[in-house]
């Protein structure tokens, strides 16, 4: 098929997530055909490095022919079998593999398909939790402004992002959202108690009543926003908060978990151990769906010993043996490969070249993130002290960004939830090679970005 008809094709049939019009139907429109190691080839042969690991995901690099043949293997072995009151090999030891990378005491996994399910089964879990033990009014959630936890429903109301709640509503009740981090500093002699963002959330809890709040969800790096890396302290001062008014804990690390930044989990970086914590994307980096929640027994426990006497809830495919499979081979690959050590090693050069590049453009706002994930926040003139107008903004997020990108064969996201921004977020196996070219590639597009808001 031709690269017109192509398009063409997918723009008659394909309806696309999250893309605007003009993207859909330009004869521009990206169509990936292949895949390796940090980079994609689209259908006209172009080579782009891969800024963003897919959505977040690719940790260990695309074309990796020992992930696919064990997903081959796994079909022609059991294509399918089901977790509803029964269990097959390749979850359980995929189950086993995760919880003991762990922290803490999180031991029992369950599995969906994505990122949004995995989030949604957790907010099932915590209102069942509750309810088995009688306390029926712990319905409310805690969430915090601009975090993205998915778009089903649930997840959705979760979501702290106005212009993706807007055409959905009236979302679940009882959920409540507090300031992020972003900004946010220890005073000097105080503790992450005196925070804002944090004196935010004892504020809800004890308006709404402490016996109405069920749990608490938090990103240990939030993506939406801008990487916003939290404050000292922040994390165990959540896990206080949650201990004190008997209110579960939630790490949402469906982008965080799995090496992105350097650990494999994020709470690990903040020493807290929270009571569940969902993932998805880098579980199988992107081979496959699969997400889900990892949960500490003693909560499992209580359910299962509660009149209701199980979890009720459930999906065709959680657990699938394909998607688990993918996971062993690929957590096993991240494990024995030392990926994790290479993010270590190489994320101080990685800030060190975007550092270099906010000095040398004063379009560059402020650099944030840590390990492989960072965000450039973007304005006018940093000199002048010039932020970004409505339309400047949208000029560059929804036209030269991508065209300057595509000319210099780098994909990544231009984002404009809450301010202008590029994220970034290579794949974990990317050397410092990559890295350069990928600084470089930086390089000319905010060049170009700078020359297109004089004119």
């Amino acid at each position: 098929m031709g690269h017109e008809k192509v398009r063409l094709s997918s723009q008659e049939h394909l309806l696309l997530h999250f893309t605007r019009a003009a993207t859909w139907r330009s004869p521009e429109l990206p169509v990936i055909v292949r895949g390796e190691g940090c980079y994609v080839y689209d259908d006209r042969g172009r080579r782009f490095l891969d800024g963003l690991s897919g959505l977040f995901c690719v940790n260990i690099g695309h074309g990796r022919s020992d992930i696919a043949a064990a997903a081959a293997k796994q079909m022609q072995t059991l294509a399918y079998a089901t977790n509803w009151s029964a269990a097959h090999p390749s979850a359980i030891e995929a189950a086993e593999l995760i919880a003991g990378l762990a922290p803490g005491d999180l031991d029992h996994v369950f599995f969906v398909s994505s990122g949004s399910e995995a989030v949604e089964s957790a907010v099932k879990f915590v209102r069942q939790y509750h309810l088995a033990r009688g306390f029926t009014a712990r319905t409310k959630i805690i969430a915090r402004d601009m975090a993205y936890h998915g778009t089903t429903l649930g997840a959705l109301s979760l979501t702290g992002i106005p212009k993706y709640r807007a055409p959905f509503g009236p979302l679940l009740e009882g959920v409540f959202h507090v300031p992020h981090t972003l900004g946010a500093e220890v005073p000097p002699g105080g503790s992450a108690a005196d925070l804002g963002c944090v004196r935010a959330i004892v504020e809800v809890i004890e308006r709404e009543g402490p016996e109405t709040i069920a749990a608490i969800f938090a990103e240990p790096v939030q993506n939406s926003r801008g990487a916003l890396v939290p404050p000292p302290g922040y994390w165990r001062e959540l896990r206080a908060i949650a201990d004190r008014y008997g209110i579960l804990l939630v790490a949402d690390e469906v982008i965080n978990a799995f090496g992105r930044l350097g650990t494999w989990f994020g709470v690990v970086r903040e020493g807290v151990v929270p009571d569940l914590l969902t993932f998805a994307k880098g579980s199988t980096s992107g081979y496959a769906p699969l997400g889900g929640f990892i949960v500490r027994r003693s909560l499992v426990e209580q359910l299962l010993d509660s009149p209701d006497a199980m979890f009720s809830h459930g999906a065709t495919w959680g657990g699938h043996p394909v998607a688990t499979a993918t996971a062993i081979a690929n957590i096993t690959a991240l494990r024995d490969e030392a990926v994790l050590a290479n993010v270590t090693e190489n994320a101080p050069y990685l800030r060190a070249g975007l550092e270099s590049l906010a000095q040398r453009h004063a379009i560059v706002k402020e650099v944030r993130g840590t390990g492989y994930f960072y965000a450039l926040e973007l304005m006018r003139d940093r000199d002048g002290g010039a932020e970004l107008t409505p339309e400047q903004s949208a000029l560059l997020v929804q036209r030269e960004l991508p065209a300057l990108m595509r000319r210099v064969g780098l994909l990544t996201r231009p984002d404009d939830r809450g301010a202008t921004m590029l994220m970034l977020a290579p794949p974990l196996v990317a050397d410092r090679d990559v890295l350069d070219e990928l600084i470089g590639q930086l390089d000319a597009v905010l060049d170009g970005a700078t020359r297109a808001l004089q004119r």
